[in-house]
């Protein structure tokens, strides 16, 4: 039988892809959790579980689903629907997980683009707390939606509409064109704050926090679960992203070495963000005459509070700096949504052979009003409870059937000889190992651990119907509307296409 093949968009060059990919796993986590994880979990010392992670489940868990959308030509849904169509089911759930994520990650960049501007003139005053909660967001709790932020609005849409044109041009001049923008611009910037920190009085106090290392954290089994969940939820694994970026290069890419230079890319921004965090608040701690303990924080409380607060106490040119340090997060979180929308886009456009101009006004569109219920008085509260349930219950389980389904039910040696056979450095038994004897079991443990803390308490001392509803409710919700998209009837040529793809394998 013929195949019959439709034409995909594809990567203008290696370089692209690369920077691309890299993009897409360098976020906001780089900036505000890595650090913070190493400090709370022997500092130097977190880099022994954290590069044995690294190399045991980050690396081997990208040649998966690189190998995968480059063999399977296709999404996350059509790769997994062309091994069986059951599985099909798992596609869906992972990028309407994706969506969601984008949803709400969306509205952080947007607080991120108003405090570019905030910055010039230190507009969060003495109490950057106050102003962020209250003048800012004008914060309420559940259930009180409070109305649309109209300040939060108007960058919420500037975020979706830099995303629209950027995806609307495809590929290689949408996506490709962008990373080769936004990932010098971002290393730039980067350079920039770290050189500005480590200047700093101070600061070689706060960068001893983050890197003397304390050995001992070694034994301690909770601390090699951490290094494993920083590895698994910053290089973009369980996203359908890496899926989709791969079956969009040429048919003979080398798969492998693409997987281990986005690892290390990813890696290396993280570490060089922590010195630049870390010799600031470093500084901050000196300035303000108190124990480093108490000034050290991750998250949103780094990004809007402690931060602010920094920038205050700089010595000079504190509106730049400041500004310099909020356009990074506004870039790199540019990088994440554009690959997270493509996750989703990509399938709808192989689901319904859809128009890529269409898919993603579609996607952006409903992207963008479903950001909106982040931009009233209670979004914060909502973001926390949506984003917490859906990292720990639904990318980690989607992580962990992947790999049961792929390393037990359909079997790794058809990814394995696929991406050997086109790539310079080749996976061994090593890689069979550490999908099915490592990433499995940690996946499991670390799944454990999370519902053990959930069931004895409910999460951030919210209400419950709040964690039914936006907790558990939200998870079970996509499960059920993976299923539902599963079963909507494919184009005969997208099924043609994967009937020949299951005679090959």
């Amino acid at each position: 039988m013929e195949k019959k093949e439709t034409q995909r968009d594809q990567w203008g060059s290696r370089f692209g892809f690369i920077l691309a990919a890299i993009g897409s796993a360098v976020g906001l986590g780089n900036i505000w959790r890595f650090p913070y994880m190493a400090y709370e979990n022997g500092g130097g010392a977190f880099l022994v579980p954290y590069f044995f992670a690294l190399l045991t489940a980050g690396i081997p868990l990208l040649v998966l689903e690189m190998g995968l959308g480059h063999k399977m030509r296709g999404s996350a849904p059509l790769s997994f629907r062309k091994i069986k169509e059951k599985y099909e089911t798992l596609g869906w759930w992972t990028v309407l997980i994706t969506f969601v994520v984008t949803v709400y990650y969306s509205v952080i960049i947007a607080w991120a683009v108003s405090f570019v501007f905030f910055a010039f003139k230190q507009s969060w005053g003495a109490k950057p707390d106050e102003f962020f909660f209250g003048e800012y967001l004008k914060m309420t709790n559940f259930w009180k939606i409070g109305g649309i932020r109209f300040n939060v609005l108007a960058s919420l849409a500037l975020v979706w509409g830099l995303n629209y044109l950027i995806l609307y041009k495809g590929i290689k001049e949408g996506i490709e064109k962008a990373s080769k923008i936004f990932m010098p611009l971002l290393a730039v910037l980067v350079v920039l704050i770290t050189v500005r920190g480590i200047t700093l009085p101070g600061a070689i106090e706060g960068i001893n926090h983050f890197l003397e290392p304390d050995f001992s954290v070694l034994k301690d089994s909770s601390v090699w679960v951490s290094a494993y969940g920083q590895v698994f939820f910053t290089l973009s694994l369980g996203f359908g992203i890496m899926i989709a970026y791969a079956s969009y290069l040429p048919k003979k890419s080398d798969v492998v070495n693409n997987a281990f230079i986005t690892a290390f890319g990813n890696s290396g921004f993280s570490f060089l963000a922590g010195i630049a965090i870390f010799g600031v608040l470093g500084y901050m701690a000196q300035s303000q005459g108190v124990a480093f303990k108490e000034v050290v924080t991750s998250g949103i409380g780094l990004a809007f509070i402690a931060f602010p607060k920094a920038i205050n106490l700089l010595p000079g040119f504190n509106g730049l700096f400041g500004a310099l340090f909020f356009l990074c997060l506004v870039v790199s979180g540019l990088s994440s949504t554009i690959s997270l929308i493509e996750s989703f886009s990509s399938s709808i456009m192989d689901k319904f052979q859809m128009t890529r101009k269409k898919a993603v006004t579609i996607v952006c569109g409903l992207g963008f009003l479903g950001s909106a219920i982040f931009a009233t008085g209670m979004g914060l509260v909502i973001l926390d409870v949506v984003d917490h349930f859906l990292n720990n219950y639904g990318l980690a389980v989607v992580g962990l059937v992947e790999c049961i389904l792929l390393g037990y039910f359909w079997g790794l040696p058809n990814i394995k000889k696929h991406v050997n056979g086109i790539s310079d450095f080749k996976v061994g038994v090593w890689w069979n190992i550490a999908i099915k004897s490592v990433t499995i079991p940690i996946l499991t443990i670390m799944l454990a651990f999370k519902f053990k803390a959930e069931v004895t308490s409910l999460y951030g001392g919210y209400p419950l119907s709040a964690i039914l509803t936006l907790g558990w409710g939200v998870v079970i919700g996509l499960i059920v509307l993976a299923y539902v998209m599963k079963n909507i009837k494919w184009n005969e040529d997208v099924l043609l296409d994967a009937d020949i793809v299951k005679e090959e394998i």
